[in-house]
């Protein structure tokens, strides 16, 4: 059954059990594209987001709004899904994004993202080192809506007064990491990337990603600057590079609509 007030990820899965081939899904509100996927936890996700089989994209609500009225009127529509010019390469070199998030304590999304960069970290480097690839990593944040800025929830997601959020890594107010703990920790893993990319090294962050998830777990209470610190010194990538430099790089953060950020 088709689910109207679910994750995006979770409507192409009902769509896959009923039947069909691919799935466009249409946002219901004008804004930049967002994440299919859920922003925190979701422990009955696990079953389902790494068995979708089938293409799926989120599509602009304009867009969306043509192609419905022209099934309305009866007209022959036709779609054609065509990812080779999603990964451009005009400069003879494939750039391609990630999109990351340095909580380790999200459960399931969190182990595969993980276990990716864990096992995509060899090819990836010697691919960028050889000159055949370009990326880029991106760290999706949520903002508190303006009522709710001096609110405990949103002092403790949130950095710069609610414009950068992120969801408590134990879902507990009272105890562990806050969400504005995992905030400053995607900023200083930007800070990384943005060094290293100004020195001709971007494949640093690889290094000091999975480095970090190793030495600085939160299970093991060393999720934090110190110890970020330290990683950053062995790599011999400098460690003075001011927060308010990477906030100003808006191409590399996304800022959703809201804390509900992914759900319709």
């Amino acid at each position: 059954m088709l689910c109207t007030d679910c994750y995006f990820a979770l409507k192409v899965w009902n769509a896959q059990k009923a039947g069909a081939a691919a799935v466009l899904v249409v946002d219901d509100r004008v804004e930049p594209l967002i994440t299919m996927d859920s922003p925190g936890e979701d422990e009955g996700a696990s079953h389902y987001l790494n068995n979708i089989t089938i293409p799926s994209a989120l599509i602009e609500k304009k867009f969306g709004d043509e192609l419905k009225k022209a099934i309305e009127s009866n007209n022959m529509v036709s779609l054609k899904l065509d990812w080779r010019e999603a990964v451009p390469h005009p400069d003879a070199r494939v750039e391609y994004e990630i999109w990351a998030n340095s909580n380790d304590e999200c459960g399931t999304k969190c182990d595969t993202q993980t276990d990716f960069v864990k096992n995509f970290k060899g090819a990836a480097q010697l691919l960028e080192k050889g000159g055949f690839t370009m990326f880029t990593p991106h760290y999706i944040t949520w903002y508190c809506p303006g009522a709710f800025i001096l609110s405990r929830q949103c002092k403790s997601q949130c950095i710069n007064h609610g414009r950068y959020c992120a969801p408590d890594p134990e879902q507990d107010f009272n105890k562990g990491y806050d969400g504005k703990d995992v905030v400053l920790e995607n900023l200083r893993q930007l800070c990384v990337y943005n060094v290293a990319n100004e020195t001709q090294k971007s494949w640093v962050w690889w290094d000091y990603v999975t480095d970090f998830h190793i030495r600085c777990p939160m299970k093991e209470k060393k999720y934090n600057q110190q110890c970020a610190e330290e990683i950053i010194k062995s790599l011999g990538v400098s460690s003075y590079y001011p927060f308010f430099i990477c906030l100003s790089f808006p191409s590399y953060v996304i800022i959703s609509t809201g804390l509900h950020f992914g759900q319709r």
